[in-house]
């Protein structure tokens, strides 16, 4: 068999983003919409994820499934990543902190929609590879740190949008204290068994509304002692 071109992976990329639209539907009762957003599904279309996976999954990559990546992480499901995104809303005019780069996926969707993304990864060697190949896409909107992306990254807060990729048991303080006021928060929240796909909001006035879309199951939020 011959190799995919690219022309093959941007059909599947497509149809990727048409499951994702189907999964969508069925689950309209538990996320409370029956679509998502068309210009996070455009972003979708347009990030090439075959490229944030590591080379021998290229062919999986756009299976509505999770892909492991080294060191007992993976890069999330599209569905998830898409829903995600969709419940945190990044808008053009906003900065967003990420926390969790993995290879640079989420990361990339983001840099599609935010005006700019601060990411902070943990592994060194997940954050080399995302920060050159975030760059050799041209993300110039992306700014990458390897630390412990419970403390947030102060230099540049407050956040109007912020995005955790691993599950906290509780919600982490550093990162609540950098939303900013009118800002959202979407992260995976509780313990293993029992994690809850969770949007925070902070009002103007300071006020936490906290909300459970669906139960997920991510891998833990590691922090340096």
């Amino acid at each position: 068999m011959k190799p995919m071109t690219e022309l093959h992976l941007a059909i599947l990329r497509r149809h990727m983003v048409e499951v994702i639209a189907l999964q969508a539907d069925l689950m309209s009762e538990e996320i409370g919409k029956a679509t998502l957003g068309e210009r996070v599904l455009d972003a979708m279309r347009r990030v090439r994820r075959h490229l944030f996976v590591p080379p021998e999954l290229a062919a999986m990559a756009y299976h509505d499934t999770p892909l492991p990546i080294g060191f007992d992480k993976t890069v999330s499901q599209p569905f998830i990543c898409a829903l995600m995104t969709d419940l945190l809303d990044p808008q053009p005019h906003e900065g967003v902190l990420e926390v969790g780069t993995g290879l640079g996926y989420q990361a990339a969707v983001l840099a599609e929609l935010a005006h700019q993304v601060w990411t902070i990864e943990m592994v060194e060697e997940f954050a080399s590879y995302a920060e050159a190949r975030l760059t050799q896409l041209g993300y110039r909107n992306v700014a990458l740190r390897v630390g412990d992306g419970t403390r947030g990254w102060t230099e540049h807060a407050p956040f109007a949008k912020i995005m955790v990729t691993a599950a906290a048991e509780q919600l982490p303080a550093a990162l609540l204290e950098q939303l900013a006021p009118g800002g959202r928060m979407v992260l995976p929240l509780g313990p293993e068994e029992i994690q809850q796909l969770t949007v925070i909001d902070k009002a103007d006035d300071g006020q936490i509304r906290t909300r459970s879309v669906i139960p997920v199951r991510f891998g833990t939020l590691e922090t340096v002692i």
